[in-house]
């Protein structure tokens, strides 16, 4: 597959990550599951803003991201969001929405708005309750008649089908396993990797260096309704992600495919959780008259469109345009973060790029950690970010695939290591 000649390019001259923060990642209907995706957002926002050292009122722009509505307010999200996290009343904020790329989008329009001039200092956050998905009909306005169907649905069951090729996120991955010769064996051994990292960087302490631990707290605006978190029972804390297990492949082997004959099943495939996570994206100007030491540097973005059919190939094309227009190869990078939508759809990204997979997803990926829609790019690029400072490595790539056929890759550099 060459590098598309379609799809934006964004290279950023002096644009910085200052620092990460995310809340745990959470099972679906487990300790997060009641919790308004807003006040996740406003936790994560809260604690970057806090581990930045970046003052509230110095950020210039709000840029949130959100997929499904965890209530009524979502219209409010990335605006109440930002006012809870402290930032002054004349900044304004917006939500953005690129599906499975939201987080990175947030990334590439911040660095859009920060070297045309818009602000110095922008937040950043993606926030997922897939809980909190509704149970949605969108034909009852009109009224109902006589022996018609209901049609209450499934808001996030439905979501994963695309319409127009007819066909689910899962059949896509499927589709991609036929074209690139993924055997079942092959995805669960994957998959088993995978829960495997995510264990040991669980138990070396990796991931809690990024996590926010969430509480009962109330979130105080002066003027105007209290907002917060209040756990539920007799849970004081929780403070880290709950997905990850030794997961063998003997194990996974067991597990019914979706689909007769297929190779993707529950435990192969990226895992459903509640989550939100945040940044702080700044100029270089603004980071060096506060005297910031940035965790990394957002070099590049790129985003491209693939056939809906094969979406989850997306991230192939995506980084071929981004590493091309760059002036780099595979080899410079030291590390990828891909988002394990499923894993045949990972691994035919692995294969049509040629990647060395020892440099992939090193602490695991979304099959043991979670994909919560929104909140899954910025994860993954703090991730990368804090994983390039640990290694001494000097570029990575964060990227994902998107229902409906795109595909969107972040390309950072270690400022240690430059």
């Amino acid at each position: 597959m060459a590098a598309s000649r379609k799809g934006f390019f964004n290279a950023f001259n002096d644009v910085w990550m200052l620092d990460g923060a995310r809340t745990p990642m959470v099972d679906y209907c487990g300790a997060l599951g009641h919790i308004s995706p807003t006040d996740l957002g406003i936790k994560a926002a809260r604690e970057v803003l806090k581990r930045a050292g970046v003052p509230a009122d110095h950020i210039g722009s709000v840029i949130a991201g959100n997929m499904a509505p965890g209530d009524f307010d979502q219209f409010f999200l990335p605006r109440h969001i930002g006012l809870y996290a402290g930032v002054p009343v004349d900044v304004p904020a917006q939500m953005a929405q690129r599906i499975c790329g939201t987080g990175f989008e947030l990334f590439r329009q911040a660095g859009e708005q920060i070297q045309g001039g818009q602000c110095e200092a922008a937040l950043v956050v993606g926030t997922e309750s897939m809980t909190r998905n509704p149970i949605a009909a969108f034909d009852h306005r009109t009224g109902f008649k006589l022996g018609a169907p209901v049609g209450f649905k499934d808001y996030m069951w439905e979501a994963l089908s695309d319409p127009a090729a007819g066909i689910n996120m899962i059949q896509t991955a499927e589709n991609l396993a036929k074209k690139y010769s993924i055997t079942r064996e092959q995805v669960d051994e994957f998959a088993s990797d995978s829960f495997a990292k995510a264990v040991a960087a669980q138990q070396a302490g990796f991931h809690a260096g990024e996590i926010v631990p969430v509480i009962s707290e109330k979130f105080e605006l002066a003027g105007y309704a209290t907002r917060g978190i209040k756990l539920q029972g007799k849970l004081t804390e929780v403070a880290q992600d709950t997905h990850a297990r030794l997961s063998p492949v003997e194990v996974l082997a067991k597990l019914r495919s979706v689909y007769p004959g297929g190779v993707q099943t529950g435990g192969n495939s990226s895992a459903l959780v509640d989550a939100a996570a945040a940044a702080v994206v700044a100029s270089g100007a603004y980071g060096r008259a506060e005297g910031k030491k940035p965790l990394a540097r957002v070099v590049a973005a790129a985003v491209v469109g693939v056939p809906p059919e094969i979406m989850g190939i997306g991230p192939a094309p995506a980084i071929r345009l981004l590493l091309e227009r760059a002036g780099l190869k595979l080899d410079d990078i030291g590390r990828f973060e891909i988002n394990e939508a499923q894993g045949a759809q990972t691994l035919a990204v692995g294969r049509e790029l040629g990647l060395d997979l020892a440099k992939l997803n090193v602490n695991g990926g979304a099959i043991a950690l979670g994909h919560p829609l929104a909140a899954t790019g910025v994860r993954l690029t703090i991730t990368l970010a804090r994983e390039l400072k640990r290694a001494g490595l000097r570029y990575g790539v964060s990227s994902a695939c998107i229902g409906g056929g795109q595909g969107i890759a972040l390309l950072l550099e270690n400022p240690d290591a430059a």
